[in-house]
């Protein structure tokens, strides 16, 4: 894959910074329905089943936290209330049973992940328990994925202790920014001298993996602000580091109307935020995984980038290449034989689903052969910033040219990305230039057929590209 550069011409911002999906799938959720029950959850599942050797991923949701990040677009619930977030795992377990009755003949993992919410909200006994639940059903793999997200503040050594003797062998840590005026902005006050010392011990428990959250365009970010925290984060030395664009989507994230717009960093300056980020990254030896990741050249995922053999799905970038993965708890998202399944995001109706016997499903997707087709293309320019034409031809059985045809007419047209230098485009492959690696998204927005059906001028339901 190409390096990346942000030396990007006003022009392309201008033209480029527009809402558009991040691609965690194709088709994106908000084609999700209600038309995929629980129902066509069992049927996936029970076609999952007959491909009894391969391994699965598992996604498991712990929604608890005790108080909002105002940054955060993830479901979650806030309590203080143990009793209430107590309640939820027997549930939880309750799911886990459920759902291993339907995988009668295919119980080995090869991911897992726990995200949230914060998952270490709770105690290390609650997550012990949480693990034997799925641990009573389910095998992982000698060398499994086996990933936690972790608040630095409200994470203890001995949860991390206890999670290691379970076998987690990778953890995920919010930092965001280590600015003050930006934490007080986003009610994410964290020092780095207390996430280092969880790095520290994490690393003496033996976690193979640690990675970093960072978010770049939050409220009152700079320039110089943000060069400090990338600094002190490369003292850390993570192996792996996410960088996000902030997604400001207060129509759809009620608490993001208290952020002041005009305290928000403009697409030039969070153009050079990217900018200093993968350079600061860059200089210190890390290669760029997709979009907005960053992994030391030792780590699996830079040795994926190097073979096009990066993969891409709910839980982020992955070597792991499960063909079906299942999600537990609120509003989990399960990719199941080519049906994405999403649980319902509410705890009352969550409960009653599994009072009842049946899967807490809310709605979902199944792809048709069209889907399968343009997710590849997309997934394979997100991942991998290739898309090998003739492999397409042949798994898919098409010719390129003549199914893509209105798609290569767009990439090709004036103040389009190949005369903008956004990607190549030739008969075999189309390749992401390293300015064109900063609007990947508008590339992958090429062949969303559901974007070409959305009328121009409606309510916005995307973040924006830059």
């Amino acid at each position: 894959m190409h390096p990346v550069t942000t030396d990007a011409p006003a022009a392309l911002l201008a033209r480029y910074d527009r809402p558009g999906p991040r691609y965690t799938s194709y088709p994106t959720a908000v084609e999700f329905h209600a038309g995929v029950t629980a129902d066509t959850y069992a049927d996936s599942l029970a076609r999952a089943d007959a491909d009894a050797d391969a391994p699965l991923s598992l996604y498991v949701h712990l929604p608890f936290c005790e108080e909002r990040c105002a940054f955060c677009g993830c479901n979650v619930v806030i309590t203080r209330h143990r009793d209430v977030a107590n309640q939820y795992l027997g549930y939880l377990a309750r799911e886990v049973d459920l759902l291993a009755s339907h995988l009668p003949h295919r119980r080995l993992v090869s991911q897992l992940h726990w995200g949230g919410g914060t998952p270490t909200y709770y105690s290390a006994s609650q997550l012990e328990t949480v693990f034997a639940s799925l641990a009573r059903h389910f095998t992982f793999m000698p060398h499994a994925e086996i990933g936690i997200e972790i608040d630095p503040r409200v994470t203890s050594a001995e949860q991390l202790a206890r999670l290691r003797q379970l076998g987690f062998n990778r953890v995920s840590m919010g930092v965001q920014d280590f600015d003050p005026t930006v934490q007080e902005a986003v009610n994410r006050v964290q020092s780095f001298e207390l996430t280092q010392t969880l790095v520290d011990h994490a690393r003496r428990l033996g976690y193979a993996s640690i990675n970093l959250d960072l978010i770049y365009g939050l409220p009152y970010q700079t320039r110089e602000g943000f060069a400090r925290t990338l600094a002190q984060v490369l003292t850390l030395r993570p192996e792996r580091v996410a960088a996000y664009s902030f997604a400001f989507v207060p129509w759809m994230k009620a608490h993001m109307k208290h952020i002041p717009e005009a305290s928000l960093p403009g697409a030039d300056v969070k153009l050079a935020l990217l900018g200093l980020t993968q350079r600061a990254f860059a200089d210190a030896g890390y290669q760029q995984i997709g979009m907005d990741h960053f992994a030391l050249p030792s780590d699996e995922l830079a040795r994926a980038v190097d073979t096009r053999s990066l993969h891409r799905n709910f839980m982020g970038y992955t070597v792991q290449s499960a063909r079906d993965m299942v999600a537990l708890g609120v509003s989990g998202i399960g990719d199941v034989q080519g049906t994405f399944v999403q649980n319902t995001k509410k705890l009352s109706e969550y409960y009653a689903a599994i009072d009842a016997g049946r899967f807490p499903t809310e709605r979902g997707y199944a792809l048709d052969a069209d889907d399968r087709v343009r997710r590849h293309v997309i997934t394979e320019l997100m991942c991998n910033g290739h898309l090998d034409i003739g492999e397409v031809e042949r798994r898919f059985g098409i010719t390129f040219a003549d199914y893509f045809a209105a798609e290569l007419a767009e990439l090709h047209g004036p103040d389009a990305p190949v005369s903008d230098g956004l990607v190549t485009a030739h008969a075999h492959a189309i390749e992401v230039t390293p300015v064109g690696r900063l609007f990947v998204r508008n590339v992958c927005m090429v062949f969303d057929r559901y974007l070409r059906a959305r009328t121009a001028g409606a309510s916005p339901v995307f973040s924006r590209t830059v």
